[in-house]
């Protein structure tokens, strides 16, 4: 089973585009795919199709019943805040234990040539519960991290203090994704390259904006 921990440098970067578009083409590879946002805040009953939860459940072809939503995310919040402070809003908390189990449960049903994407919640530090952030779950699951970063301004220093912050608890991420923004003051390539030369030892990939199918295989290729 190859799984990647997609997370990002902040909300709304675009871990939701690149997993989807990787569970698109795995899917035109005909592979068992697999896919979870276990934790989501802002969710709208009325707008599943909207939801993170959504487009991932779309992108593999799969209903968006309560069902599918109850196996895709298991922890749903109405206040579109950090997970804790959404769960505390209706009396509940996320059982931070539980959680890493039903991602290694999922993890260890995959076939030896499936592909697993597990959705994070915001950005690295994003507050699960009073103890635990999103960088500890990412260390109990141990998978591929992919980092999902964007193209606008200021992203260069967003995207160096992840690393860093990574670095610091003995983590690295498999690649970091450059999702160009809608907004970029300079060309992507020039982002990236500036990023190269500040993170040498990092894979650093782009996604860039409606991408087509050549160019997510591409993508996916070089992961």
């Amino acid at each position: 089973m190859t799984g990647y921990f997609v997370t990002a440098t902040g909300t709304d970067i675009g871990k939701t585009y690149l997993g989807a578009a990787l569970l698109r083409h795995w899917r035109r590879e005909e592979r068992a795919i697999a896919a979870l946002k276990p934790v989501m805040s802002g969710f709208d009953p009325a707008d599943v199709a909207g939801s993170d939860a959504g487009q991932l459940l779309m992108a593999m072809g799969a209903p968006m019943d309560s069902g599918g939503l109850n196996l895709i995310s298991p922890w749903r919040f109405a206040a579109p805040l950090s997970p804790d402070m959404a769960a505390a809003r209706e009396g509940r908390t996320i059982p931070y234990a539980k959680l890493v189990d039903t991602c290694r449960a999922v993890a260890g049903m995959m076939p030896e040539e499936g592909r697993l994407i597990i959705e994070g919640v915001g950005g690295i530090f994003v507050p699960l519960d009073d103890r635990h952030t999103v960088m500890d779950w990412m260390k109990d699951l141990q998978l591929p991290v992919l980092l999902v970063a964007g193209s606008y301004l200021g992203t260069i220093s967003h995207t160096l203090a992840a690393l860093a912050a990574m670095k610091l608890h003995g983590l690295a991420p498999h690649a970091v994704i450059v999702n160009e923004s809608p907004v970029s003051p300079v060309p992507i390539a020039e982002t990236v390259e500036v990023l190269r030369r500040h993170a040498p030892d990092t894979r650093i990939l782009t996604l860039k904006r409606n991408p087509d199918a050549a160019a997510i295989a591409a993508l996916a290729g070089a992961l």
